[in-house]
């Protein structure tokens, strides 16, 4: 890691905790949200954003970026999350990923999640480097934001888990792309069904690699 990067990333704690959102409430904002979005790289399927407002008495225990958790931990959390938060997602369709392109379509995602959410948030702490159109009167982004934030660890969480669901459904209506066990990524399994079948309806058309197999597929 470079001086630069190590400046950049000096205040990400050792696991992802409620200070952000302490800051904010002692200066009246009380609704928090956290934001995060999972799906924008695959070549298959939706890309889900979650929004969700901790309880500050009773937040989940062992909260942390999805992919440091197991699935099996995902989903114990994730029933404690809905059970105990304010919680809301959103999933847009390959077919608008396609229409819109996939950082859009996360942004617009990320803002229907908000929007979605039981109470108004007064603040919304978003993963990544941009702040969606919709949000920016209360939305502040952070870079590994599901490494500080457990408000944004417990977004991730939740449309990870509503995500992978998602898929391991498509696997049951497409069960020669073996979606459930790649959730629609560009593994090798995934690139050479799609050589071998063709597109399903839940292909991003968009993406370069389909885009490339459609055309051959074609030929």
């Amino acid at each position: 890691m470079s001086a630069a990067d190590s400046l950049l990333f000096s205040d990400i704690p050792a696991s992802p905790d409620f200070s952000i959102e302490e800051r904010l409430r002692a200066n009246g904002k009380i609704a928090i949200a956290g934001v995060d979005e999972v799906g924008r790289g695959p070549l298959a399927g939706p890309v889900v954003a979650a929004a969700v407002i901790l309880d500050p008495a009773n937040i989940p225990d062992g909260l942390n970026d999805s992919k440091k958790l197991t699935e099996k931990k995902r989903e114990t959390i994730f029933d404690e999350i809905v059970f105990t938060s304010q919680v809301a997602w959103t999933s847009l369709p390959a077919a608008t990923i396609d229409t819109m392109n996939i950082r859009a379509a996360s942004l617009l995602a990320m803002t229907l999640s908000v929007d979605r959410l039981a109470v108004n948030a007064d603040a919304a702490l978003i993963d990544g480097k941009d702040v969606p159109d919709g949000l920016i009167h209360i939305g502040k982004a952070f870079v590994k934001g599901d490494a500080r934030s457990v408000s944004i660890a417990a977004a991730s969480i939740v449309a990870k888990v509503v995500r992978d669901r998602m898929m391991i459904e498509a696997d049951n209506q497409f069960p020669e792309y073996g979606f459930s066990g790649h959730k629609g990524y560009g593994s090798k399994a995934h690139r050479d069904a799609i050589a071998q079948y063709g597109p399903c309806s839940i292909h991003r058309r968009s993406f370069s690699p389909v885009k490339q197999m459609i055309e051959a597929f074609a030929k």
